[in-house]
């Protein structure tokens, strides 16, 4: 068994632990969560007004994750079509419809991944909504 090949995006959010963005072995790429949280620690999704109300939109986080996943499987070598297997945590389950809504515009039932949602108490940032982990087979 390989002990594989770790990929850390530079131009990514870093992660907020010693860990890689990704990890490919034995003809897999184990992507780490991902957030929408830019490079800068500023999240897409997350808008705090003047007067320091906040606008958290689940649509924005969830394409913004999805994306962010597309990139570090690019750095790979694959993208999101090689996805085989999505674990998805919600903070509130209020939000799966608006996040499905995104969802459904990247992946379908023939061809996508597997998938497993499931609500958390919490994720490492108050403005966090969502955090996707996934599972890809590396292209030969």
């Amino acid at each position: 068994m390989s002990n594989g090949v770790s990929y850390y995006l530079g131009e990514r959010a870093k992660p907020l632990a010693q860990y890689p963005h990704a990890r490919k072995v034995n003809g897999f790429i184990f992507v780490s969560g991902t957030s929408s949280r830019r490079s800068d620690n500023t999240i897409e999704g997350a808008l705090v007004n003047d007067d320091g109300t906040l606008d958290l939109d689940i649509r924005t986080q969830t394409r913004a994750v999805i994306e962010n996943i597309r990139e570090i499987l690019r750095a790979a070598g694959a993208d999101l079509e090689h996805l085989v297997e999505v674990s998805v945590f919600l903070v509130d389950m209020e939000d799966y419809a608006g996040y499905n809504e995104v969802y459904n515009t990247y992946f379908n039932a023939e061809t996508g991944p597997a998938r497993t949602t499931v609500a958390v108490h919490q994720l490492p940032h108050p403005h966090l909504l969502i955090e996707i982990k996934a599972v890809a087979v590396a292209p030969e």
